[in-house]
């Protein structure tokens, strides 16, 4: 028998999103399934119940920056799935990108059958095609997207799997961060009109040690400055100390995560920690928002940025999440804490 490929080819955060449709195809397939994912991504794929093994590559059509397209790149990853003797694929993606170009090498790859989800017309390219806006709606989660793309290609989950993120492996990191409950505060944001501003979540850090809680900063290795301004004195700054699944241990013994729109927001998720959701809305809530777990969001939802993609903040001052104040965030962590998320945010998110 041959393997059954699911791809994913961005973020870390979109990879985490796909993991009910992962698991819904290794149910079928008890040896489990080849991933293909981008460099940032591939991490994520590592922590997602059902993979096997990973395979990854630089997207010229989905990565940015993009890699430039080459015989030799496209032939990188034509060799590497047939290596793997991969004769069907899962190819998962959100309502801007085409499965089509990754199909076209698919087939080359000699990968039988290929199921997505396209507006253009797929020819011989996919074997199983939804039409988007037709076939299932695009406001929706992007876990439940993924999930009907896997069932439109025969994988199903299964009856006793709620369908919720998950992630497995999580280490027990007491040494990071001590004895005791604690909050998370998750500064840095991959895409800058995503973050929140520094010295909010520094004033935030403030608030919370001052009411006796402990404070946990996250943070990658390029966010020293950041993480050590928002810790200040009183808080854990672990910037540049976590790998993702480190992270996840991190995150898995938190009372609540102070997060923007980002991968660690998802991986919260996954572990079942309740977020605040710092949103910007240059994409929808009821798409990315963390999935199935208490949410508290903040951020103006139809600010003049809404649904624009924007990377950098298109409106001056970045309002939609400039104006969320220290003490809104504050009291939207007590929120959480207390088991009682606001109604604004389960009606923006319709999935908490």
């Amino acid at each position: 028998m041959g393997r059954v490929l699911v791809a994913r080819l961005d973020s870390v955060g979109d990879v985490l999103l796909c993991g009910p449709a992962v698991r819904a195809v290794a149910a079928s397939n008890p040896a489990g399934v080849v991933m293909l994912c981008g460099p940032q991504g591939a991490p994520g794929a590592e922590l997602l119940p059902g993979v096997s093994e990973v395979i990854v590559w630089n997207s010229p059509w989905i990565a940015s920056p993009a890699p430039e397209v080459t015989a030799g790149h496209l032939d990188t990853l034509r060799d590497a799935v047939a290596d793997a003797g991969i004769t069907e694929a899962v190819i998962l993606t959100s309502f801007h990108q085409s499965p089509l170009p990754l199909a076209l090498v698919l087939r080359l790859a000699g990968v039988g059958r290929i199921t997505g989800a396209s507006v253009d017309y797929a020819g011989s390219l996919l074997d199983v095609r939804l039409k988007p806006g037709e076939d299932f709606p695009e406001d929706q989660p992007e876990p439940e997207r993924a999930l009907q793309i896997a069932a439109a290609g025969g994988y199903l989950l299964p009856d006793d799997d709620d369908g919720r993120l998950r992630v497995h492996g999580i280490p027990d990191v007491t040494h990071l961060v001590g004895e005791g409950p604690y909050i998370v505060l998750h500064p840095g944001a991959a895409v800058p009109a995503r973050a929140w501003p520094a010295l909010h979540h520094a004033a935030l850090a403030e608030l919370l040690t001052g009411a006796g809680y402990r404070v946990v900063v996250t943070g990658g290795n390029g966010e020293p400055e950041l993480t050590a301004t928002v810790a200040g004195p009183d808080g854990i700054d672990l910037g540049g100390q976590t790998d993702l699944r480190t992270m996840a241990g991190v995150l898995a013994g938190a009372d609540a995560v102070v997060v923007g729109n980002t991968g660690p927001a998802h991986l919260a998720a996954a572990v079942g920690t309740p977020v605040v959701s710092l949103f910007s809305p240059v994409v929808p809530a009821v798409r990315w928002a963390p999935y199935r777990v208490p949410v508290e969001l903040l951020g103006d939802q139809n600010a003049p940025c809404k649904l624009t993609r924007a990377r950098d903040c298109p409106v001056a001052g970045h309002p939609c999440l400039a104006d969320v104040s220290p003490e809104d965030a504050y009291a939207a962590v007590l929120r959480l804490i207390s088991g009682i998320p606001s109604l604004a945010s389960r009606r923006e998110t319709r999935n908490a």
